[in-house]
């Protein structure tokens, strides 16, 4: 590492376990931005069949990769395949594993300040990595000035008095929050969590080099979902919308990029409506692959909505990835979703949990090629301004300088 450079301690609970993994990469991707800016050592959760220490490089840049056991390895499930709160829903008796995770979380990022000496810290998520850093502070002063950054699930899905307590101290222990959208920040300000502090900077999707339209004279045709198949996405009502497309569109395919633990569930669904041979389920891929799935499709459909449990969206990256490959979106008008879907000028929306409404916007798109054209057009130009990584890169690396420069 180099010594004159600011060093950065990032704290994550989601992160690529190996070579070609399905997992969510905005983490690494953010790390790798700040690797122009600090040395950055990331402290992900291990699990079976990943290395517990190793040096990554992209594009010139790299970044140190630590991975901390918390239990005997077969059973260290809590982390990944959908997210912490996702894997308790289906499993509670994984809840029995917390304590040990926290603990473990906590001894790591210990050890590596003492090896390191931070500068600062940025904690992904309100709980777990949010709660470590602010027990950590408490007992041990000389931990550098810390940035949690909420992602949505972890704002919205953990609800109660107890756990609201629990956010708003985790929250006021910070040097400075992030939430990804400003629906988030709404929610912070109206339920007091830290709202003197919060401030609305979104994860990014690579506009310049993966996501992009590709060869404008290939064709697109059909409909594709990309997402995991969990209930806040809502692909029960695509797959109704859908049945009430067919028998107008007797060629039309809705081609679904994901899986979860609704798949067999959805799959009975689509039978049942008798759209199964119209609904392609390809299952995971990796995320060199999601591309050309978007650039295939006329239109990309986010049907999401609030789960039973309150989880939502925290902004709905998968429409942004769907507009740099030049793909008309429709999504579920949800209160996050209108930070990447204006509606009318870069996406339509629509009424979420309404399957009719949902299958009439689409028609509107496969009515009218102009129309979705230009939503496809304005709706890269729209996302190259916002949500390109560089520029989110440079914010986050901004914020956190100014708070190592503070602590200074």
């Amino acid at each position: 590492m180099d010594s004159d450079r600011p060093r950065l301690l990032v704290l994550a609970s989601t992160f690529p376990r190996w070579g070609g993994d399905t997992e969510p990469r905005f983490v690494e991707r953010l790390s790798y931005e700040l690797a122009g800016s600090f040395d950055v050592v990331v402290l992900a959760p291990h699990t079976r069949g990943s290395k517990r220490q190793e040096t990554m490089a992209s594009n010139g840049r790299s970044i140190e990769v630590r991975r901390f056991r918390y239990f005997p390895e077969r059973f260290e499930t809590l982390a990944y395949d959908g997210g912490m709160l996702s894997r308790v829903r289906r499993n509670p008796l994984r809840l029995l594993v917390l304590p040990f995770f926290l603990v473990a979380q906590a001894v790591a990022a210990a050890r590596l300040q003492r090896e390191f000496v931070f500068d600062a810290v940025h904690a992904h998520w309100i709980v777990p990595q949010g709660f470590v850093t602010a027990v950590l502070g408490t007992f041990w002063r000389s931990l550098p000035p810390v940035l949690v950054t909420s992602h949505g699930g972890d704002l919205y899905a953990l609800r109660g008095s107890v756990l609201r307590s629990v956010k708003r101290w985790v929250l006021s222990r910070a040097a400075a929050v992030t939430v990804v959208s400003n629906a988030m920040r709404e929610h912070c300000i109206e339920h007091r969590l830290a709202p003197d502090k919060v401030t609305v900077q979104s994860m990014g999707v690579d506009l310049s080099h993966e996501f992009t339209p590709g060869d404008p004279e290939s064709p697109r045709d059909g409909l594709v979902f990309v997402g995991r198949l969990v209930e806040k996405k809502g692909v029960e009502y695509l797959i109704e919308a859908m049945a009430i497309l067919a028998p107008e569109y007797p060629q039309l395919v809705l081609t679904i990029v994901g899986d979860g633990p609704l798949r067999d569930e959805l799959v009975q669904l689509a039978d049942a409506r008798g759209v199964s041979e119209r609904v392609r389920f390809v299952g995971s891929v990796v995320n060199e692959e999601v591309p050309g799935y978007l650039r295939a499709a006329a239109i990309s459909v986010m049907p999401s909505i609030v789960a039973a449990s309150g989880d939502q969206e925290g902004l709905g990256l998968v429409a942004v990835e769907a507009q740099g490959c030049g793909c008309a979106v429709v999504a579920s008008d949800l209160p996050a979703v209108r930070d990447s879907v204006v509606d009318g000028q870069t996406g339509l929306l629509a009424r979420p949990c309404g399957a009719a409404h949902l299958a009439g916007q689409i028609k509107r798109l496969l009515d009218d090629g102009a129309l979705r054209q230009s939503l496809a057009e304005a709706g890269r130009r729209y996302a190259l301004e916002t949500f390109d990584w560089s520029r989110v890169g440079a914010s986050y690396a901004s914020i956190i300088g100014g708070l190592v420069k503070a602590a200074r």
